[in-house]
């Protein structure tokens, strides 16, 4: 499929406002973790990656942090698209990417798979995006730890069940580990490591 005319189109209408405008949201969302954000930017990635996604990682990619992406992602105007617009580069190696991405729906892969960083540079570690059906809606999750007072409730939907049990692994490599944003539509909320999730009783 000839994904040309996907590639050129739908980056940021102006880059520098918009990128700043999402890294403010981002690093908001890392402070106050499961906290949702709206990507207000006028990205318009080819599909399948949704908006929210598109708006992330043309922000935080550029020609020095490789990216993965699983098999339907992998083969659709993605890549080409983010390289053109950001200079970064696919790579098939889980460990050596910067970010990794999951469309909805995809079967999840480790996380101990992607570079969890070092305990001298904890933040040489790959953040992954996992697309899901939404922010809401779904089987409702506790998370604790910094930047929560108390206790916050998440609810997405399509989450892989699985994800609960890397995420546990995921902790125990502290300082070290993955960094994971949560986007649907227009809308991502972020989990970083330092984060506790456990699924609330009924």
């Amino acid at each position: 499929m000839d994904h040309k005319g996907d590639i050129l189109s739908g980056g940021f209408a102006d880059p520098v406002f918009e990128s700043q405008g999402v890294f403010r949201k981002l690093m908001d969302g890392m402070a106050q973790p499961g906290t949702i954000h709206v990507a207000d930017a006028r990205v318009k990635p080819p599909a399948p990656l949704g908006k929210a996604a598109g708006a992330v990682l043309l922000t935080l990619c550029d020609h020095d942090t490789p990216f993965w992406m699983n098999g339907e992602l992998a083969k659709s105007g993605v890549p080409g698209w983010l390289s053109f617009h950001t200079g970064s580069e696919l790579e098939t190696d889980k460990s050596g990417a910067r970010f990794a991405v999951f469309e909805a729906g995809a079967a999840l892969t480790s996380l101990g798979l992607f570079s969890v960083g070092t305990q001298e540079y904890p933040d040489r570690s790959t953040t992954v995006l996992i697309e899901v059906a939404a922010l809401i809606g779904g089987s409702p999750l506790r998370l604790t730890g910094p930047g929560i007072r108390d206790e916050r409730q998440i609810a997405p939907q399509g989450l892989p069940q699985v994800f609960l049990h890397m995420w546990a692994e995921n902790r125990l490599a502290f300082p070290r580990g993955i960094d994971v944003i949560l986007t649907s539509g227009d809308s991502f909320l972020c989990l970083p490591r330092s984060t506790r999730i456990d699924l609330m009783e009924n």
